[in-house]
């Protein structure tokens, strides 16, 4: 079982940049890849960004070029650069860890709001 906690989002200007971070514990050897979906409202939930532990990163083509994904092993972390961020990019957004096993696991982050307004 892997437990995830997110933290960083909020209330930012158009153009603005926040960061999200995803700390895990638990069976972190259990993991094989992390990142974060989003939820808008009315809208159905969809991939942004995800690293596998091999490094592979993989990226929603409406956020290519303007968030970057990253992590620091030592710390069990995974952040989420946003950078010249969009009224459109306004959601809740949940960290994930995917498992090795077939069919994959999945662990969920509470989920954190992401407002982008003027």
């Amino acid at each position: 079982q892997v437990q995830l906690v997110e933290s960083g989002g909020g209330l930012v200007q158009p153009g603005g940049s926040l960061r999200l971070s995803c700390a895990a514990s638990g069976n972190i050897r259990s993991i094989y890849a992390m990142g974060w979906y989003r939820q808008a409202s009315r809208k159905q939930r969809e991939l942004v960004a995800l690293s596998t532990i091999a490094g592979v990163t993989n990226y929603a083509d409406s956020v290519q070029g303007r968030f970057t994904i990253s992590g620091d092993n030592a710390k069990n972390t995974v952040y989420l650069q946003m950078n010249s961020l969009k009224p459109e990019d306004t959601a809740v957004y949940y960290c994930f860890a995917r498992g090795h096993s077939d069919p994959p696991v999945f662990s969920w982050g509470q989920g954190t709001q992401v407002t982008v307004s003027s």
